[in-house]
């Protein structure tokens, strides 16, 4: 059985001391102690900062990135796409993103990319970057998609059991 990956990536307004991003980091430690609590989240990868929970690998910026712009990434695991729609979408996590243009630039790139993964395997950075780099060059496509356009594990086109909340998705 297949696992699904999710990358988000946003470039941000200011680097997270910057008055700017407080609302966004204030709400950084809620979103990941709610997301490992979700039904369906498997596992997420850490950052520097966090001492006790491994990361995927080196950090790599998708090629749209201007270096050194600070962003905000999660790379994350799940049983299937409505549990990562769920969170995303739902609970502390929706709040957030209904305040995102506050805190990250209007982006010409998807801002998130999901994919299927067999079981034993677990994406790194460079993976989660070159799959959102392929959704932005070729649109949703089996090994690359969006809430919009989902795929199922066998490559065949879906629908989420429950519709995204439409004014969250759009961007």
């Amino acid at each position: 059985m297949a696992r699904l990956a999710f990358y988000t990536f946003a470039v941000q307004r200011g680097p997270d001391e910057d008055p700017v991003m407080r609302g966004f980091v204030l709400r950084t430690r809620s979103n990941f102690a709610a997301v490992e609590q979700s039904d369906g989240f498997i596992d997420r990868s850490g950052y520097d900062n966090e001492p006790d929970r491994s990361r995927w690998g080196a950090v790599v910026m998708p090629r749209f990135c201007d270096d050194p712009a600070p962003v905000a990434a999660t790379l994350s695991l799940w049983r299937d796409l409505e549990s990562a729609a769920a969170f995303a979408y739902g609970g502390v996590h929706a709040k957030a993103l209904r305040r995102r243009r506050e805190w990250f630039s209007k982006a010409d790139h998807p801002g998130y990319v999901a994919w299927w993964v067999a079981d034993d395997h677990r994406p790194d950075w460079a993976e989660a970057a070159a799959k959102l780099e392929a959704l932005h060059d070729n649109g949703p496509q089996p090994e690359a998609f969006d809430f919009k356009q989902p795929f199922d594990a066998a490559g065949r086109p879906m629908r989420l059991a429950q519709s995204p909340h439409p004014e969250l998705v759009e961007g």
